[in-house]
């Protein structure tokens, strides 16, 4: 399907309701079911936040950007994950976080990007944030400029690679909480995307799917 006319029946699927929590459990871990499962007695006590979905020309499809984090000592080291962060004071909306935290990290310019929705917010246990991503475009392939201080590696992803079944695949992972579980993953040109960046991927995959059908 051409660019333009994906980001169009995109902008259209995303005013619909979404796929939701089903969705995103496709790609959870047991134990993350089980914290999801506890979350809604503390909602109020989630730190918010939002990531970037950025759609934009790639190799002749569609492609999006993901990022390595560096080794440090937190909950989320290593780990591949969409730009994004924590709702500031002087932010203005969460989509305002989105843009910023990703022109900080990645080098992306704002003014370039336009937004077309958001998706299901997810809560995330080990860090207690809840995140919003929020989808936007690009009509030609960014110049990314990665953070070293939080980027180790900048990752283009096709969107025809996601929704390969075959890459979705069973992979053992070191959890936070210190032990290694097999857990649903996109294993993508070598790089294993897991756990909550994984699971809202998902939900996106499930309505790319509802475009390819209708």
């Amino acid at each position: 399907m051409e660019f333009n006319e994906f980001i169009f029946k995109l902008e259209q699927r995303l005013l619909k309701p979404l796929p939701g929590r089903s969705a995103q459990l496709k790609m959870s871990s047991l134990p993350r079911i089980q914290e999801l499962a506890k979350f809604y007695s503390r909602e109020e006590f989630a730190k918010q936040s939002s990531v970037l979905i950025l759609l934009y020309p790639l190799d002749g499809t569609i492609g999006f950007v993901l990022m390595l984090r560096p080794e440090y000592r937190g909950v989320h080291s290593g780990q591949i994950s969409l730009p994004g962060g924590k709702y500031e004071d002087t932010d203005e909306s969460l989509i305002y976080t989105a843009l910023r935290e990703s022109q900080e990290e990645v080098g992306i310019d704002p003014a370039q990007v336009q937004i077309i929705g958001q998706l299901t917010e997810m809560y995330i246990p080990p860090s207690n944030f809840l995140v919003t991503p929020v989808i936007g475009y690009q009509s030609s392939q960014p110049h990314f400029k990665a953070d070293p201080k939080e980027v180790a590696k900048i990752i283009e992803i096709k969107l025809d690679d996601l929704m390969d079944k075959g890459n979705m695949q069973m992979k053992k992972m070191k959890l936070s909480v210190g032990f290694s579980l097999e857990v649903p993953s996109y294993f993508i040109d070598g790089n294993i995307i897991w756990g909550a960046t994984a699971m809202i991927l998902s939900e996106l995959r499930e309505i790319v799917i509802d475009i390819h059908n209708s």
